[in-house]
């Protein structure tokens, strides 16, 4: 990949970023997740989870099933003020 090539677009994190990172022995998706919030945007991970730890295990020489994942959590939804205060009893009618 080109060192410009976008590996989270939620958080626009590029490769180069990665690598820098990587090169200053950050080596965990814990360590990299905090830095560059890659995995922290609307998707959660969904799009550059894999390509972070493809990156990873080719940096580490590691096999990428032995590398520990970060949490992910499922997207939030948007709900309506009036839900919240108790105007709205059922936010899907609304």
């Amino acid at each position: 990949m080109k060192s410009k090539t976008i590996i989270c677009r939620c958080e626009d994190v590029t490769l180069e970023e990665i690598e820098a990172l990587i090169e200053k022995g950050y080596t965990t998706m814990d360590e990299i997740k905090r830095i560059t919030r890659c995995g922290m945007g609307q998707c959660q991970g969904r799009t550059c989870r894999s390509l972070l730890l493809a990156e990873l295990a080719k940096a580490t020489k590691t096999n990428p099933a032995d590398i520990k994942i970060t949490t992910f959590r499922p997207p939030a939804k948007n709900i309506k003020m009036a839900a919240i205060l108790g105007g709205v009893e059922n936010e899907e009618n609304s």
